[in-house]
């Protein structure tokens, strides 16, 4: 048996993207990578990241904002940052953890001036969709 690749996605609030990409590689990755998400800080799980994942076939209802310091003690083979605050304020990890930036628009903050809930779900959806391609490439889009 192959052992799973750990991977922590970071943002700074652990409530939108990084949840998002926690939900996608358990979703689509699971038999190659043990996934779990945190944030500089905690938003708590922003509702309409949960709709626009349950959209595209994703639950993520059941998971948790949790802050990156209950996670120091693990051991994680790559941390990947997806959005720039967390890129710039990440923790280091004890071992051979490799950190990775990939950067993603911030839907809450785009949500924010958007004129109707149909362009809120859009920069949702977007942002969903580009983490899931992220997601894809994984893990080998990591080395």
């Amino acid at each position: 048996m192959v052992e799973k690749v750990r991977v922590l996605f970071l943002c700074t609030g652990n409530s939108c993207r990084s949840q998002m990409a926690e939900g996608w590689a358990r979703a689509l990755k699971g038999d190659l990578i043990e996934p779990y998400s945190a944030g500089i800080e905690t938003h708590g799980l922003n509702p309409t990241a949960v709709r626009v994942m349950k959209e595209a076939g994703v639950d993520i209802s059941s998971q948790t904002s949790k802050h990156v310091n209950r996670l120091l003690g693990l051991r994680f083979d790559y941390v990947v940052t997806v959005c720039d605050h967390a890129n710039a304020n990440c923790p280091v990890f004890p071992g051979a953890s490799k950190h990775v930036h990939v950067g993603f628009d911030d839907p809450p903050l785009l949500a924010a001036r958007a004129t109707d809930e149909e362009e809120v779900l859009a920069h949702y959806r977007r942002v969903r969709d580009e983490i899931k391609s992220f997601v894809e490439k994984l893990p080998e889009a990591l080395e």
